[in-house]
């Protein structure tokens, strides 16, 4: 009986253990990495990328869905159809679709979104391009007719980035802190200054597609912490990671997959030229004059970069290598001071984001500018700070210089709009844009949009530095991760575990 009474306790232990890993079934939750924690979590209201990192695709949806190699297919639009001049998109949605507080998506959603966008108040980054809509029709629930002013071939591009996320009208005021959209993932919980959870949303449409059940999202700034969480395990995955100097430790390591990707992205050193002596292009040329890109890659990014002469990127439609119009030469710098009645030392503040490529491409830029006699007094502030003080729409705009990414594919436009952070105004420029935005033609196009690059490498808009290339390193059993960066996001509907 005693024996009997053993054997029976060992069975029952054995099966109240855990079971292995492989006999309970394929893992569903992921840990990702992110260098910058997102300011809130409504993508049309405030610029920054990392908003869109957490929500795009995963909690708020768009019309279109933009994919790894930059192409575009349906999302929440099953079908779109464009005029011949491009200037009217019919967009037929999908139906059925609900938002996760049980509203129905339609018409109405979108053409509410995208008005809310255009309104004066708004502080959608790309408030310019809502309001070159010349009318949205809704002729019926599942139909959207957008006509625009002017001819945009990339508008199917426009409407899957985060900016075009549809929201719902009643919960659109809290969507900051409590985002509702028809995506596959609702906020859980977010710890801030620590992680972001997200939750599968079980009344998904599609949501037996929907491989992970939890991703948890943390929050690690310092490249050192980044490298560390990675190799502990602490971390899955890490999108643009700051692991370039440990990139051979990770290549020889099977565990991980080491994916370099190309990207839109253009990283200035942004001048305000509403400020003296910043408004005369004398001086800002001299500023070029005194960068060297290479110094700069290298020392920035370790060499994780292409030189750029313009705001555009090598492999975009038109693009010509603008880099000769402003070449390194710190005696020319010297000299066109001198031709501006600059004293030298001319002070400037240098005010610097949170990324590593700025704030080591600070200290860089500092020490190049002062062989030129322009002192860059150094102000680090956080991410929420820069964008307040330095890049919001009508904002103070309180800096001499800074240096920032922008990701964003198209963004010409920017350089039209009168409260762009830049400060550049220029008539002969936007007349030039308006006729790149009439010309359907890709060939035309193509060669008006050299003259746009040529005319801002002329004009000296900003210190042009470099096309960024984005590292990730993540576990290689972990599928579905990008490695080509045609906009910031993570689409965590295609991740799953091998």
């Amino acid at each position: 009986m005693f024996k009997k009474l053993i054997i029976i306790a060992v069975a029952a232990a054995f099966a109240s253990a855990p079971l292995p890993a492989l006999a309970q079934g394929k893992k569903d939750s992921v840990v990702m990495g992110m260098t910058l924690e997102p300011p809130g979590l409504d993508p049309t209201v405030a610029a920054a990328a990392a908003i869109a990192e957490v929500t795009l695709y995963n909690i708020y949806e768009t019309l279109t869905k933009i994919n790894e190699d930059g192409t575009v297919s349906p999302l929440l639009a099953e079908s779109w159809t464009a005029a011949p001049d491009l200037k009217t998109y019919t967009f037929k949605l999908r139906k059925g679709v609900k938002f996760q507080n049980g509203e129905p998506f339609n018409s109405a959603a979108v053409k509410f979104s995208f008005e809310r966008n255009a309104v004066a108040t708004s502080t959608n980054k790309d408030k310019s391009l809502f309001q070159s809509f010349e009318s949205i029709a809704t002729p019926d629930a599942d139909t959207v007719v957008i006509a625009l002013k002017y001819s945009e071939p990339n508008f199917p591009f426009l409407m899957g980035q985060a900016s075009a996320s549809i929201v719902e009208p009643k919960s659109a005021p809290t969507d900051a802190t409590q985002p509702i959209g028809t995506g596959p993932y609702q906020l859980g919980a977010w710890a801030k200054g620590s992680s972001i959870t997200l939750n599968k949303w079980a009344d998904y449409r599609n949501a037996s597609a929907i491989k992970l059940s939890k991703v948890t999202i943390r929050f690690i700034s310092d490249p050192a912490a980044q490298v560390a969480a990675l190799l502990s395990g602490d971390v899955d995955a890490f999108p643009r990671v700051t692991a370039a100097r440990s990139l051979a430790q990770f290549k020889a390591d099977a565990r991980f997959a080491v994916l370099i990707g190309g990207s839109k992205a253009k990283t200035i050193v942004g001048i305000n030229e509403k400020r003296k002596p910043l408004d005369d292009v004398r001086v800002r040329r001299a500023i070029l004059a005194a960068i060297d890109r290479k110094a700069m890659i290298d020392g920035a990014v370790d060499g994780f970069g292409t030189p750029i002469g313009s705001f555009y990127t090598p492999g975009s439609l038109g693009y010509v290598d603008t880099t000769g119009i402003n070449p390194y030469d710190p005696e020319k710098a010297k000299k066109l001071l001198a031709e501006a009645g600059v004293t030298t030392p001319l002070e400037l503040s240098l005010k610097l984001p949170p990324p590593p490529y700025a704030r080591q491409g600070g200290e860089i830029l500092a020490a190049q500018l002062a062989k030129v006699g322009i002192v860059a007094k150094i102000e680090n502030v956080e991410w929420a700070q820069w964008l307040s003080q330095v890049f919001a729409p009508n904002g103070p705009h309180n800096y001499d210089l800074t240096i920032v990414s922008h990701v964003e594919p198209f963004d010409l436009v920017k350089l039209t709009e009168p409260d762009y952070y830049l400060g550049y105004q220029s008539p002969a420029f936007n007349d030039l844009y308006k006729k790149i935005m009439s010309t359907p033609d890709e060939a035309g196009r193509a060669k008006l949009l050299g003259e746009a690059q040529k005319m801002l490498a002329t004009d000296a808009v900003a210190g042009f530095l470099f096309q960024p290339q984005w590292i990730t390193i993540a576990n290689k059993k972990l599928k579905g991760v990008w490695q080509q960066v045609p906009q910031f996001e993570n689409d965590f509907s295609a991740w799953s575990w091998e």
